[in-house]
């Protein structure tokens, strides 16, 4: 458990039990367990680590929603990403802000279709509507942090930021990782927003030297925890293999069991 405040400016503090964030308010609103996840870029493992994030919180005994800020390169017949967690995850609430044919950056994908954009406010709004209902609600983003939702340059940084939530940082774990990572949490940093810690989205086999040294040098650079490692191919096993195996791979601050300190010994030595 810690204790941060919301935002240098903000009148809140967060205090957090496992996964669950709670913004208590000075002046009588409601407290908002949600937690912003977002990558270092494409294709490192956001939406097995959400799952594996509300799996574990539904393990705990949470009542779990996810929410995609925009869905790209899904037609509106076929299953997303918040599908794949409750596939994965169990019995979660899902839903989606937008959906868009192509598998582009959302405004790009809004814009080529022809489509309205999503913005961040109303990112914000369904993700509060959702945290009145449940435990905790997961908030998954598209791409990177910066990734724009529309013209005017809305990320899901800015959708963090009108929440007051904290952020779990999503990385790859081989070589190239450490600057991803750095600038990430930099900017997280410049817009005074909590960075709750990284997690390796897919760790492989048979690390190479490079992924090995970035075990210890990932909290380094991204001056907050590890909280997690999520082995490569995770997301294809079955329902009940990953249920039973999530909370193995998340950090007691994830409602898990790994343990940081074992996982450097064993895989970085």
């Amino acid at each position: 458990m810690w204790s941060t405040r919301c935002r240098r400016t903000s009148p809140r503090t967060r205090t957090w039990h496992g996964s669950h964030a709670r913004c208590a308010p000075r002046r009588g609103r409601d407290d908002m367990p949600v937690l912003v996840i977002t990558g270092t870029g494409t294709e490192v493992g956001k939406t097995v680590t959400t799952a594996a994030v509300a799996a574990a919180a539904l393990a705990a005994g949470r009542s779990v929603a996810v929410l995609k800020a925009a869905q790209t390169g899904v037609r509106p017949d076929e299953r997303g990403d918040a599908d794949e967690v409750a596939r994965l995850a169990g019995a979660v609430t899902t839903a989606e802000v937008a959906r868009y044919p192509e598998p582009l950056a959302p405004g790009t994908a809004a814009r080529r279709a022809g489509m309205a954009p999503v913005h961040p406010h109303e990112v914000a709004e369904r993700a509060a509507k959702l945290a009145a209902e449940h435990d905790l609600v997961l908030v998954e983003g598209a791409g990177g942090l910066l990734v724009r939702f529309d013209a005017a340059g809305g990320t899901l940084a800015d959708t963090a930021e009108l929440l007051g939530a904290p952020l779990l940082v999503v990385a790859s774990a081989g070589l190239g990782t450490l600057n991803t990572t750095e600038l990430t949490a930099r900017e997280l940093r410049r817009r005074e927003l909590e960075l709750a810690g990284v997690v390796i989205g897919s760790w492989p086999g048979s690390p190479d030297l490079a992924t090995r040294c970035n075990v210890a040098d990932l909290p380094e650079v991204a001056q907050a925890p590890l909280l997690g490692a999520i082995p490569s191919g995770a997301g294809g096993l079955s329902p009940a293999g990953f249920r039973t195996a999530a909370r193995g791979w998340l950090a007691p601050r994830l409602d898990g069991t790994w343990d940081a300190a074992a996982f450097r010994t064993r895989e970085a030595s």
